[in-house]
C-alpha cells in the first residue's frame, strides 16, 4: 500500500508540475482557463490508461549454437509477432517486440505481465546478468510463454528446460498428423468441441522434460514418415502443448507453429490467445471453434 501511495503521489506531483509548466506558456495564455483544464484532463486520462495497460515482451532472439556457429532461424518470426500484436489489440494489452538480450534487466522487465519467446532459438542471453534478470522476473511471478522453437533456446541451461518444459531433441519432416486434445479445461484448448485436431507441422520430440507438466495437446509420432527406429523407445503419446506453475510463475508452451501461415489460422490463434492470457493471469471470454 505504501508503494502505491508513493506512486500516486509521484503521479500527482508530476501532473501538477506539467499543469504549472503548460499554464505558463505563451500558447496557454491564449486558451481560456476552463478549456485548458479540460484538455489537460483528457491528456492525463489517456496517459493514465496507457500506463495501466498490461504489456508483454515478445522476444525473438536467435543466437549462436553451442558450437559457436549460426543456427537455424525460422522465417515465421515476423508473422508470429504480427499475430501476437493482433491478439494484444483484441485483448487490450500492449506488445513490445525485441531480439536484443540487453532488454533483460530488472528495470526493463518489471512492467511486463509476460515474456513470450516466439520462435527464439539457441543462445538467448549474452551473459549471466541477463539470465539472472530473467530468473528474478520469473521468481516475482511474471508469466512465460514459449512458441515452437523456443525449446531450442538455452540448450545448456537446465533451469530454462524446467521453466519451458523440456529441451528440443529432434523432429521428423513436416507432415500431417492428428493432434489429441487431452484437456479442454484450459483457455488454450477450451474452444475445441472435438477430441482431435487434424494438423500439419513439425512434430517436436523433447528431452529433459519435468514431471509436473499439465499436457493439453499430444500426438503419436510412430506412424509418421521419417521416424523409424528413432521412436522405438518413445511412448505412444507425446506431449505437444502444456502448462505448469514454476517457481512462482505461470509457464505455457506449444510446440506448434512452424509455418508462417499458421499464425493466421483461427484455431492456432485461439490456442495462442488462451495460453498468453493465462500466463498473463487475465481472464478471457469463452472461445468457440468456427
Amino acid at each position: 500500500m505504501a508503494g502505491r501511495t508513493k506512486l500516486a503521489r509521484s503521479k500527482s506531483d508530476f501532473m501538477r508540475t506539467i499543469l504549472i509548466s503548460v499554464s505558463s506558456t505563451a500558447i496557454a495564455k491564449t486558451i481560456p482557463a476552463g478549456a485548458l483544464s479540460a484538455l489537460l484532463v483528457v491528456f492525463f486520462g489517456f496517459a493514465s490508461r496507457a500506463a495501466d495497460t498490461p504489456s508483454v515482451l515478445v522476444y525473438t532472439h536467435n543466437g549462436l549454437a553451442l558450437d559457436g556457429k549460426k543456427g537455424y532461424v525460422h522465417d515465421n518470426i515476423a508473422d508470429s509477432v504480427k499475430a501476437i500484436e493482433k491478439i494484444g489489440a483484441e485483448n487490450k494489452f500492449r506488445v513490445v517486440h525485441s531480439d536484443d538480450p540487453g532488454a533483460f534487466t530488472n528495470t526493463g522487465l518489471k512492467n511486463y505481465r509476460a515474456i513470450i519467446f516466439a520462435n527464439s532459438n539457441n543462445k538467448a542471453f549474452d551473459n549471466e546478468q541477463e539470465r539472472k534478470a530473467f530468473q528474478d522476473y520469473i521468481h516475482h511471478g511474471g508469466g512465460f510463454v514459449g512458441i515452437h522453437s523456443a525449446t531450442g533456446s538455452e540448450r545448456d541451461w537446465p533451469w530454462f528446460w524446467k521453466l519451458i518444459g523440456g529441451s528440443f531433441a529432434w523432429h521428423p519432416p513436416i507432415q500431417k498428423f492428428t493432434i489429441q486434445i487431452k484437456d479442454k479445461n484450459h483457455p488454450a484448448t477450451s474452444f475445441f468441441k472435438q477430441d482431435t485436431w487434424p494438423w500439419e507441422d513439425e512434430f517436436y520430440v523433447m528431452k529433459e522434460q519435468p514431471s509436473d507438466l499439465h499436457v493439453l495437446l499430444a500426438g503419436n509420432i510412430k506412424p509418421l514418415k521419417g521416424v523409424g527406429e528413432k521412436a522405438d523407445n518413445l511412448p505412444d503419446t507425446i506431449p505437444l502443448a502444456w502448462y505448469h506453475e514454476f517457481e512462482g510463475a505461470r509457464s505455457f508452451y506449444t510446440a506448434l507453429g512452424h509455418k508462417k501461415e499458421y499464425y493466421s489460422d483461427p484455431n492456432f490463434v485461439k490456442h495462442l490467445t488462451g495460453g498468453i492470457l493465462w500466463a498473463m493471469r487475465i481472464e478471457q471470454p469463452a472461445q468457440t471453434t468456427p
